[in-house]
Parts: structure tokens; sequence; C-alpha cells
């Protein structure tokens, strides 16, 4: 039998995650009826590091994308900074779209965590954390609001909890709490041992 190398592994786990995301996203778009735009999430599908945010915006519900406009121009600036690839990233709002049950977003958010299978998962504000711990996600211990402080999600999740990246865009003060809670990402990052 044949050896098959770690890239090609790698590779075959990629293309399916790719696969699955995007048959997630058509499946969030029918949700819509075409009447609510959907907001899909973006980055590498198999991220180390997952972002959570509660609702879309009006530039990510224009553009379709999470994390587009002003969060993600600073969640980008934040990673330079912390010297984290962006390329590790994937950003998502617990909600798919505007003004969107719930009980309709959960299993969307479930199946994102299950194909991106990341190794740390950056909760951001209250409601989004509230949202997390209503998932029933398998194996998953309810997190805790201790801003920056890393917490078991999962035997294989870590989280992170943090300020509303979006409601602390404006103020110093809130920039100052969101930047001390998610610097814990770049300490994170600099430990992480590779597969």
């Amino acid at each position: 039998m044949p050896l098959v190398s770690t890239d090609e592994i790698y590779e075959k786990y990629l293309q399916k995650a790719i696969s699955e995301i995007n048959e997630l996203g058509e499946e969030i778009a029918r949700a819509g009826e075409g009447v609510r735009v959907p907001v899909l999430g973006s980055g590498h599908p198999l991220a180390d590091i997952m972002l959570v945010k509660y609702e879309p915006r009006p530039s990510e519900i224009q553009e379709g994308v999470a994390f587009f406009g002003r969060s993600g121009q600073a969640i980008l600036k934040s990673l330079q900074r912390l010297r984290v690839d962006p390329l590790a990233i994937y950003g998502t709002n617990c909600l798919k779209m505007a003004s969107e049950d719930e009980r309709e977003a959960r299993p969307f958010l479930v199946r994102e965590l299950h194909i991106a299978a990341p190794r740390l998962l950056v909760v951001m504000g209250e409601e989004a954390l509230r949202f997390v711990n209503e998932l029933e996600f398998p194996l998953s211990r309810p997190l805790e609001p201790r801003v920056g402080e890393l917490q078991e999600f999962t035997p294989t999740i870590e989280a992170l909890y943090c300020p509303d990246i979006d409601a602390s865009l404006d103020e110093q003060p809130a920039k100052t709490a969101f930047w001390q809670a998610f610097k814990r990402v770049g300490s994170w990052w600099a430990e992480l041992p590779p597969y």
C-alpha cells in the first residue's frame, strides 16, 4: 500500500471543507428565500482561529460577507500587530441574516464549527456568548463571561471571550477594553504547536 503524505491528507481535508462551506452557503442563501440577504462567513475553511460575533452590520449585509467593513479592518490591523497569520482565521456571525430567528441560525453555526474545526474560538460580545452557550455543540462546556481568559469549549477547542468588536470601534475606552482581551490571541498563536 503506498504511503500518503501529510500534505496529501491535508489537501483532502481542505477540499472537503471547501465543498462543505460552499454547500452551507447555498443552504443559507435558500433560507433567505430570495428576500433576506445572507451574510456568509469568510476566511480559511480549516482555520486555527474562528471569530464569532452576534449579528451582521449594514456593510456586511451590503456585501454578504462577515467582518466586512470597519470591524474587519480593525481585526486585520489587530492580527498584524499580534503577528497572527490572517490566513489562519475564519470569521462569521451567529445570525446569518438581518432579523433572523435564532433557532434558524443555530444549526448553521454548529455546522461551521464542525467544518472549520478551529483550535481557538473567539466569541465577541455578550449576545454571541449567550448564543454559543445555547448551541448544544457536542462535548462543549458553557463559556463564562471572563474577558481575555482562555477557557475550554470542547476537549479540542479553546475559547476566548472578548467585548463586541462592533461596539468597540467608536470610543477609546471600548477600543482599549477590546484590545486588552483580544491580544491574548497573539500569545495563544505564539505558543501554538504545529500539527
